[in-house]
């Protein structure tokens, strides 16, 4: 089977020394086009939403993570040989990470060198890497640039080989910090927190997992990832279906074989066309029989243009290299940024409804490029028209790959667009839409993750007793996302009221570093625990507020996880939007005088 892969645009290089940010809307330039243009589409995108939520009106419910019984084979781990059996521990050490991902390693990193010896990482797979270690398909890749998304690479020595980084580099590099910070030496893996309780007698956390342990520790770290659980869309009858199936975070290369060749007399379908099912598509398009793409809403693809990093340019990075990249990048989220003088205050004398309607227009024209580009493409006109996205720019997560588009231009890739409506069943031979049967015969669930609010699989227990999911029922309350009032010596990472940015990375390292600041704090001043001063927390509630809603964004957005699936949500429950430089500038000013924002005893 030829492979079909689209050549980058005539002339097209990228720029290193670009900034993480692909896409930004300056409310400085007009657009040239009758304002009808625009409304007709916004219309148009409005319509598309309200019938995805007439068909789905019950928001996140029509998903279930709960993967139990029947259920439980999609999450167990296809990468761990066989679980390494051992004795339960039932021992104390000072820092303990829930989750051995990027915020684990970070965070870590950053305590070793500010002395701290004892940290474990207890992980539910069999390695630390988080997503990277769980999400191996085929293509899997980041398509934020390599020089911002890996970190630590001054300190490892590494400039990456391209400009994008595979998804076996990222895991490496994973390892390779693990490594280089000796993060494998209290390590606990195959192993899943089920409770963080705080006991106020001794000032310790009392860890339980499902390995029958029962580990003590004096700070806790939620490092457990913002989309790590798998989650399956609700679908009459899947249980009924007797091919093979699993979940695209589980990829069984048992089954399609190591390089898929065992799919070359298969029938494939797969469920989901977000950023997982976009770069597994290609892939399994050109290995298998025939491949069925079941669509309820299309992703915007755009050009990712990968290319081999320049010898040159590598050979010219001097010490520190990445920290000024990510200094450059803060300091590029501030408002008026690059403007001159002149400028600012032409910004400053526009109208908020004039600044808002010019950013909307330019995202319309940068969605009717992305609609241009699939025209371009693909060549079958009903296929072409089902793949173009019918929403604003960043409703739903934006995808960046060359292959994508082309793979609907083989005979054997089919898309089943099922208009709004999603996959509603599914038999014995395959998946069943509005009265027809496509017989598969093996089906992949590429149906994404839970969006993390507190603790997955585990319930954390504060002073009191209370449950933190029980503190949030009423709306969330933290310090900058990771500190919560009444859950002494515990924090949080990755999670909501912290600062949004497309490049999780950045956001998790400033994080981290906070983080190792106030351990550091409580060591050095002989102090035994630092909790949240519900006055601070209040404020950054507040702040959270105030940043939020200030344009129907969410609401006009068609449903996805961005929005929790269109739910109406309150302003507190969801990312700090006031800038990733602000964000900054709000941790530093808060390290700069620690007891007046924290209770310490």
């Amino acid at each position: 089977m030829s492979q079909t892969k689209e050549k980058p645009p005539a002339g097209r290089v990228q720029d290193p020394n670009r900034q993480a940010v692909r896409v930004a809307f300056n409310p400085l330039r007009p657009t040239d086009k009758p304002q009808e243009f625009y409304d007709e589409i916004k219309q148009k995108f409005a319509e598309e939403r309200d019938l995805r939520l007439s068909y789905r009106p019950e928001g996140q419910a029509q998903y279930t993570s709960e993967l139990t019984g029947e259920l439980a084979r999609y999450e167990v781990d296809p990468w761990a040989e066989a679980t390494v059996e051992r004795a339960p521990i039932n021992d104390y050490v000072e820092c303990l990470f829930i989750g051995g991902g990027f915020s684990a390693l970070l965070t870590a990193a950053r305590l070793r060198e500010k002395g701290v010896e004892s940290i474990r990482i207890v992980e539910r797979g069999s390695d630390v890497g988080g997503t990277w270690y769980w999400n191996r398909y085929p293509g899997a890749a980041c398509d934020v640039s390599a020089y911002d998304y890996m970190p630590l690479l001054d300190e490892l020595g590494i400039v990456p080989p391209s400009f994008f980084a595979k998804g076996p580099e990222i895991f490496a590099h994973c390892q390779a910090i693990a490594r280089r910070y000796d993060l494998y030496d209290l390590a606990v893996f195959q192993t899943t927190v089920t409770s963080t309780a705080w006991d106020e007698k001794a000032k310790l956390w009392r860890v339980s997992t499902d390995r029958g342990d029962s580990m003590t520790a004096r700070f806790v770290i939620c490092a457990n990832g913002t989309l790590s659980k798998p989650k399956l869309s609700k679908i009459a009858g899947m249980e009924k279906f007797k091919g093979h199936s699993f979940h695209s975070s589980r990829f069984d290369y048992k089954y399609t074989g190591a390089d898929l060749s065992n799919l070359k007399d298969k029938t494939v379908g797969i469920i989901g066309t977000g950023a997982s099912a976009v770069q597994i598509i290609p892939r399994v398009g050109r290995a298998a029989k025939e491949l069925y793409v079941f669509q309820r809403t299309p992703s915007a693809i755009d050009i990712r243009d990968d290319i081999p990093t320049d010898p040159e340019w590598a050979a010219s990075l001097t010490p520190g290299w990445q920290k000024e990249r990510i200094r450059k990048h803060v300091e590029s989220t501030a408002p008026g940024y690059g403007l001159t003088e002149e400028e600012k205050a032409a910004l400053a004398a526009l109208p908020r409804e004039e600044k808002i309607r010019r950013q909307e227009n330019q995202n319309i024209e940068h969605q009717m490029r992305i609609h241009k580009r699939i025209e371009e493409i693909v060549k079958d006109k009903a296929t072409a028209e089902a793949l173009k996205p019918w929403y604003m720019h960043r409703c739903k997560r934006p995808c960046y790959d060359d292959e994508y588009l082309p793979a609907f231009n083989l005979p054997n890739v089919h898309l089943v667009d099922t208009h709004g409506k999603g996959v509603t069943e599914i038999n014995e031979r395959g998946v069943v839409f509005e009265g027809r049967e496509y017989p598969v015969d093996v089906l992949i669930y590429a149906t994404g993750f839970e969006v993390q609010v507190t603790g997955i699989y585990n319930d954390i227990r504060g002073e009191n007793d209370l449950s933190l999911n029980d503190k949030y029922a009423d709306g969330m309350r933290t310090v900058f996302g990771i500190h919560s009032a009444g859950y002494p010596n515990l924090f949080i990472m990755g999670g909501y009221q912290a600062s949004f940015q497309f490049n999780l990375t950045f956001m998790l390292q400033t994080q981290g570093q906070h983080i190792a600041e106030c351990i550091k704090f409580v060591r050095d001043n002989n102090y035994t625990t630092i909790d949240a001063a519900p006055e601070t927390e209040e404020w950054w509630v507040q702040e959270v507020i105030r940043h939020r809603g200030k344009t129907n964004r969410n609401a006009e957005c068609t449903p996805g996880y961005y929005n929790f699936e269109g739910e109406s949500n309150r302003r507190q429950d969801g990312n700090y939007n006031g800038g990733m430089k602000q964000y900054v500038e709000h941790l530093q000013d808060v390290q700069q005088n620690l007891p007046k924002h924290f209770k310490f005893t």
